[in-house]
């Protein structure tokens, strides 16, 4: 049984933001990914390049999306304390024949974790590529959007390696 509140409620069941204003700042990491499953002749296109597009090459307009996804997640996600990345990297590699693992570690010096920042932009990373590539295939599916690591504040996590 689950002993834990929800900590965006407050006494009277209302939503509300949580109050970090009291957390000594920390330097925070959170690394998240997830799986882009093209099939291996959509893959092997992307791999090399030949799929043109005004918005540029596919995992450089992914790895741009990511960033900028990591950056205004406070927009997209009710409550989520807006916060200056000190850092953002977004990595897309081959994961099998026929799909992409895309990582996003964000980084910040502050009094909140950036959890949901590497969630989103390792998810933005997926939809743009998702999005780039639907005019060859519909059959395309994103996968296992998991946080991988993270660091700093009051505990760390790390998945292990095969889950």
């Amino acid at each position: 049984m689950l002993t834990k509140n929800f900590t965006h409620v407050n006494a009277a069941n209302q939503p509300t933001m949580v109050d970090v204003g009291a957390k000594t700042p920390t330097r925070r990491v959170a690394r998240a990914r997830c799986r882009v499953v093209l099939g291996a002749e959509l893959l092997g296109r992307v791999q090399a390049g030949e799929m043109p597009s005004h918005k540029g090459p596919v995992i450089h307009t992914a790895i741009l999306a990511g960033i900028m996804g990591a950056k205004r997640t406070s927009e997209l996600i009710p409550l989520c304390h807006p916060l200056g990345l000190d850092d953002c990297k977004v990595t897309i590699e081959p994961d099998g024949p026929d799909a992409l693992r895309v990582e996003c570690t964000a980084v910040v010096t502050g009094r909140t974790g950036v959890e949901m920042e590497a969630l989103t932009g390792a998810t933005v990373a997926a939809l743009t590529i998702y999005d780039m590539c639907k005019a060859f295939s519909h059959d395309i599916t994103i996968d296992s959007v998991q946080l991988v690591e993270k660091t700093g504040g009051k505990r760390d996590f790390l998945r292990p390696e095969n889950s």
